[in-house]
């Protein structure tokens, strides 16, 4: 096995539901889809026993981007490395806690795995749990572009989310039902049922952004923190949500001040979505007919994959239908506008 951390410099329209997208993509090998199926298995049957449980919560320290890391994500970890060691297939792995990773030789694939995106909710028994895998061919610089296969595996409840580029996406309940894709089309703001961003952002700061779009939706509609965004953003696909809204690295590119105040939260670490929270799912929306773009509108194709820090994290909003996804993006905008200097909101 080698070990390999990224540098920390950053590299410099949606489908109809249930049909594959017009993008061309090199069929899959079998093998590939069916080894990140079998992790994200296995990592769910791993966790299970530790939802709610106390002892799960002992802190085992810090990950490569800076994050608690708790004991349960420690096992969870282990199991990665250990399963992937022994399946003797050519792949490398770029995990939340112990990064870059690689076994077996020349990696032909690329496995962005979050092996328990939404751990504190884990910790506390909730159902906002998830094991997320993304695939992409193993290029010099990996971007979200060449995300070609995920599978995310609800912890608690046992759901299965699979989504291959250009082939749609496939939904099962734990029970094996098939489940065709609900994506709301509901485009007014103050009827909006949406989830945000929260943990390791500075809350003042967040909602001197986001207080329109909360105040708009609160009464007739709904916002909530989950504390995953995967678990977050598959809600779309079942229609439970209608948005998922995260601006943390947005507010830092137009206010750079603020960072010093993300890292007093985050106990000297920039905590915002890395690849690894939303490669996975990101593809299934997209294959679904969802929008999904960063928090000023622009497109995550191009952003690097294999990263955790402050250089490799993205804003991110996903919103079930394009009138919708205009009306969030321009309600985030007048925020951002408002969003003046390190004096809002503080005495």
């Amino acid at each position: 096995m080698t070990a390999w951390t990224p540098p920390s410099g950053a590299p410099a329209g949606a489908a109809p539901v249930n049909v594959a997208s017009a993008e061309a993509t090199t069929p899959l090998p079998a093998w590939v889809s069916e080894l990140a199926d079998d992790l994200a298995v296995g990592l769910r049957d791993l966790v299970v026993p530790h939802l709610g449980r106390a002892a799960a919560r002992a802190l085992a320290g810090r990950a490569v981007g800076g994050d608690t890391t708790f004991a349960v994500d420690e096992a969870a970890e282990a199991f990665a490395a250990h399963f992937l060691s022994t399946r003797g297939r050519p792949v490398a792995v770029y995990s939340e806690d112990r990064g870059y990773q690689e076994w077996h030789g020349p990696a032909e694939y690329v496995l962005i795995v979050d092996p328990i995106d939404g751990t504190r909710p884990a910790l506390a028994g909730f159902e906002a749990a998830c094991v997320s895998i993304a695939v992409a061919p193993m290029v010099e610089r990996p971007t979200m572009a060449d995300v070609v296969y995920g599978v995310i595996v609800e912890i608690k409840e046992g759901g299965v989310f699979r989504a291959t580029r250009g082939l749609g996406v496939d939904i099962r309940t734990g029970a094996c039902q098939r489940l065709t894709p609900a994506i709301s089309v509901n485009a007014d703001l103050s009827r909006l049922f949406w989830t945000i961003g929260f943990r390791g952002r500075p809350a003042v700061e967040l909602v001197a952004v986001l207080g329109g779009l909360i105040d708009r939706s609160s009464v007739d509609g709904a916002v909530f923190d989950i504390g995953s965004a995967t678990y977050s953003m598959t809600r779309l696909l079942t229609g439970q949500l209608d948005a998922y809204v995260d601006v943390g690295p947005l507010m830092i590119e137009r206010a750079p001040w603020v960072e010093a105040r993300f890292r007093e939260v985050g106990k000297g670490h920039v905590l915002n979505n890395s690849p690894y929270d939303v490669a996975a799912s990101t593809l299934m929306l997209r294959e679904a007919g969802c929008v999904v773009t960063d928090a000023a509108g622009r497109s995550l194709d191009d952003r690097p994959l294999l990263g955790s820090d402050v250089h490799y994290q993205m804003s991110v909003v996903a919103s079930a239908n394009a009138d919708l996804h205009e009306a969030v993006l321009a309600e985030v905008a007048a925020g951002l506008r408002a969003f003046s200097g390190p004096a809002v909101g503080r005495s």
